[in-house]
């Protein structure tokens, strides 16, 4: 009978040991929330009517957030429409492009260069980004 629990015993920390074995260990990297808004925004003249003016908004950059300036910019496509990045108390949702043609991820990189981002006083092209 002895034996019969001592080999029980035994089955049974071999069994734990391959659930402990197989485990998976998942790490995240969690920030707050950005802070607010900046209150006060003077929106220049649109350049032209087929751009849109992006608000500006809060981006995370490591474990801190970056403000950019909002910009007038012509949308990917005729019809898009920006629907700005937000923080849900949990996780930061990215800008994007949105419309009849589907989501356009926004990308700075490939903004410059193309004519499509406009802001007279030239700080667009000198935002703060880390790339």
């Amino acid at each position: 009978m002895r034996s019969l629990v001592k080999a029980a015993l035994l089955a049974a920390t071999l069994l734990a040991t391959g659930t402990v074995i197989n485990a998976q260990v998942s790490i995240g990297i969690v920030i707050a929330p950005p802070p607010p808004v900046r209150a006060v925004v003077v929106v220049p003249e649109r350049p032209a009517p087929e751009y849109a003016w992006v608000e500006g908004y809060w981006y995370p950059v490591g474990n801190h957030y970056k403000w950019h300036e909002g910009y007038w910019t012509r949308p990917p496509y005729q019809g898009a429409h920006w629907v700005g990045p937000h923080h849900d108390g949990k996780r930061y949702y990215a800008g994007y492009w949105d419309g009849d043609r589907g989501r356009v991820d926004h990308d700075h990189h490939s903004d410059h260069g193309n004519d499509r981002d406009h802001d007279k006083h030239g700080k667009h092209d000198k935002h703060d980004h880390d790339d």
